[in-house]
């Protein structure tokens, strides 16, 4: 069973895939050579911004999908704070031990890592598999025969995880019951991975066959039902990344908020 929530529909929503998908590792790449701290902290500012203000998805939801990048950012962060190497303490209780430097570090870390997440999941949550796929298909050419087998494979997650859910159930009426888990873990393992691994099978192979007869192997020009084409709003969006980095960088170097600079 496939839980879908509800959610607003935003300018981001039409903007072509693709075009977000390269947007989105080219500012992957920039985030990984990009040192100063205050320049990651506006591009982090940055990148948190579109994900509240246009995802269309309410702030607790939004909350709730960003607790395990929170979660991270706070270990990250004070994992290079207590542990990393530096030359002026601030702290130090055994073998705990903060520094200025590993300070930096660990925020410069923490807010590497926010960064991206925050972009990943704004890319996630503005964009269908469906929409993703066609215009890769349109605009990258990519084959269908691939593009089509990710999108079934996408398809199956949820009825694996409603089968196992049944498989599961079903283990309860027939009254089995709990093994240890210390030694049991190999029979509970045998009981649900046989099964679960001979339906895949099966529908891996009526889903290959099915393909097969639609012609997907074939190399003859296909027609789509969903037709992407690039618009005004990939230029808006693409001209809001470029102007994030350069103001980024800009008041990172005119306004800076911490005092350090290069926390390499």
């Amino acid at each position: 069973m496939q839980v879908v929530f509800a959610y607003r529909e935003t300018w981001l929503h039409r903007v072509n895939p693709v075009v977000k998908l390269v947007l989105s590792v080219l500012l992957f790449i920039l985030v990984v050579f990009t040192h100063d701290i205050n320049t990651m902290l506006y591009l982090t500012v940055g990148a948190l911004l579109p994900l509240a203000l246009f995802s269309g998805h309410p702030l607790k939801r939004l909350l709730l999908y960003a607790s395990p990048f929170l979660l991270i950012f706070i270990s990250s962060s004070t994992g290079m704070m207590m542990f990393g190497n530096g030359h002026t303490t601030w702290f130090q209780l055994g073998f705990i031990r903060v520094t200025e430097e590993s300070f930096y570090r660990g925020i410069h870390l923490g807010l590497r890592g926010l960064q991206v997440a925050a972009v990943g999941l704004l890319f996630s949550l503005t964009t269908r598999p469906v929409a993703l796929f066609y215009a890769m298909m349109q605009q990258w050419k990519i084959p269908p025969k691939y593009a089509y087998s990710f999108l079934a494979a996408l398809r199956m997650l949820p009825i694996m995880l409603e089968e196992f859910q049944t498989l599961r159930h079903a283990l309860k009426v027939r009254g089995k019951k709990k093994r240890n888990p210390l030694t049991g873990w190999y029979t509970t393992l045998r009981m649900f991975a046989i099964p679960l691994l001979a339906q895949s099978i099966r529908r891996a192979h009526r889903t290959a066959v099915a393909m097969e007869a639609k012609r997907f192997s074939s190399q003859k020009q296909r027609t789509y039902y969903y037709v992407m084409t690039y618009s005004s709003l990939d230029i808006i969006y693409t001209l809001f990344i470029v102007f994030l980095v350069i103001f980024s960088y800009v008041l990172g170097e005119t306004w800076p908020i911490l005092q350090a600079t290069d926390v390499r």
